[in-house]
């Protein structure tokens, strides 16, 4: 079957989403998805400038307080795939306006908890609904956009996705900062709610229904069966500061054990004729997938425990304040929104080379920062670094929507769901490692002795290690595409619309 860059797959005879009809309220539409996701992805990192503030007031533990950041992170991850294929399945609308709602619920239920117990429910149960909002978003961009068009909506997704990432110190600062007092970090839940609610009314009225496709099937024992591998490989890495990697290290095995498992059933699944949980095709036909899958899971190694390892040098090493401390990496994120919007608009003339340019200028950025960090002097260093921060900013900008227009690019639109939900768990499972490896290496050497100059610059330098992995996959993929292309005689100027050849699916 052939199917084009700009179309995705979304011609394939029989194929859910076959005719195409632009949906004049498209663009209204995306920015509430891009609104839910946001608030989604924001809660990841918001909460943690205020976990000292909520063990505070509600006597909590050390080990109970992390578990409403880290619960909040498993139970997201949990669901990614299962949500999307559900999606597929049924309807992408009807499932992100139930999850949408769950998510207000649980952000009222998290701002009201009289105690830590309710509160880490509460944040498992807010998590789990994010989980099933997150691959509708990728979803409903590929059911409602085609060609340049989509390349420019993902451009405002992958917006979306380095904002929330990079600005929850700052936004969760500045809700402390505001509502300063006693109880003031239950604000940073509440103002999800009007926000939420608002997009749920919007939903109803602007995002379109899925087509009936007859393909209702969900494979529940592959549901148990992923879960559970991804809970194994989560686990240990949640529960981190707590000695979950020495104490929990057999899991990782127990999981690739499991995953294994769900594989050769998907497999099996597919022989039958039954519509697998996760089609294998995804990552074996589909061009483009698995490696875009390897690139953004890389990248996320990186990329978001880069956040909390600034957030500990700037709070514990320069004593300064949560808001401070966001406002320090801003820049970052300034350059990421801007670039991200433009990226979408150039990821169909440039293909994958703009991730090979992006993943670049986020080392060099990065790279320059940390270099000025560990030797400039102290009362200079964060002005010195912002620069630096900025151009690492536009990098990222060009890694995150353009890689996901890649990897999505040739996915039918019918398995839409389920191939965002996999390709965000990725991203999930690698920000899970970042954010657990990273502080933990920034306190390993701390603890040697070493000053927070020294502990900052070897926690960045990992970092940079796992971008600069990510950018050698891009590069090869690059290169192979313009291998491919040369053998087929086509010029660079047919670069992003050139025919992908791949098999039935």
């Amino acid at each position: 079957m052939t199917a084009s860059a700009s179309g995705s797959g979304d011609r394939q005879p029989g194929a859910q989403g076959d005719a195409y009809e632009p949906d004049p309220r498209r663009w209204r539409a995306l920015w509430v998805t891009l609104v839910a996701g946001f608030m989604s992805l924001l809660d990841v990192t918001i909460v943690a400038v205020a976990l000292p503030t909520v063990q505070r007031d509600l006597g909590a533990s050390p080990a109970d307080v992390q578990w409403v950041v880290s619960g909040y992170a498993l139970t997201f991850a949990l669901a990614l795939v299962t949500a999307g294929r559900l999606g597929d399945a049924l309807d992408r609308r009807r499932i992100f306006l139930i999850a949408l709602c769950g998510f207000v619920l649980c952000s009222a239920a998290c701002g009201a908890a009289p105690g830590i117990t309710l509160l880490v429910v509460a944040r498992l149960a807010q998590g789990l609904a994010a989980g099933f909002m997150a691959p509708q978003n990728s979803a409903l961009i590929q059911q409602m956009f085609r060609g340049a068009e989509r390349g420019r909506a993902f451009g405002y997704f992958g917006a979306t996705v380095g904002i929330s990432s990079a600005s929850g110190p700052i936004v969760g600062g500045a809700i402390l900062a505001l509502a300063d007092g006693m109880q003031g970090w239950r604000w940073i839940f509440y103002v999800n709610v009007p926000i939420g609610v608002l997009a749920v009314l919007l939903g109803r009225r602007l995002l379109p229904r899925t087509r009936k496709s007859g393909r209702g099937h969900v494979d529940v024992p592959g549901v148990l069966l992923l879960g559970l591998g991804v809970l194994a490989f989560m686990y240990p890495l949640v529960q981190a500061e707590s000695g979950g990697l020495s104490r929990l290290w057999w899991l990782f095995l127990a999981g690739a054990a499991v995953l294994a498992v769900f594989v050769r059933r998907q497999r099996r699944l597919l022989a039958r004729g039954t519509t697998p949980l996760l089609d294998p095709r995804l990552f074996s036909t589909v061009r483009g997938y698995a490696i875009g899958a390897g690139v953004g899971t890389l990248y996320f190694i990186g990329f978001s425990g880069v956040w909390l390892v600034f957030a500990l040098f700037y709070q514990r090493g320069l004593h300064y304040s949560p808001l401070e401390s966001g406002l320090a990496v801003t820049p970052f994120a300034i350059g990421s929104a801007g670039a991200a919007v433009v990226s979408g608009r150039l990821v169909d003339r440039f293909g994958r080379l703009l991730t090979v340019w992006g993943l670049t200028g986020v080392i060099v950025g990065l790279g320059t920062a940390a270099v000025l960090l560990r030797f400039a002097p102290l009362d200079v260093a964060p002005w010195l670094a912002a620069p630096a921060l900025f151009a690492g900013g536009i990098g990222g900008g060009f890694v995150v929507s353009p890689n996901i227009t890649m990897t999505l690019r040739d996915v039918p639109v019918r398995m839409a769901g389920a191939a965002g939900g996999a390709l965000q768990t990725g991203q999930r499972l690698g920000a899970a490692v970042g954010t657990a490896a990273l502080p933990g290496l920034f306190y390993l050497v701390l603890g040697r002795g070493d000053d927070f100059q020294v502990a900052l610059f070897v926690a960045l330098c990992a970092a940079l290690g796992a971008m600069l992995t990510s950018l050698a996959l891009a590069a090869y993929d690059w290169l192979r595409d313009r291998r491919r292309r040369a053998a087929h005689g086509e010029c660079p100027e047919e670069v992003a619309n050139s025919p992908v050849h791949s098999r039935s699916l």
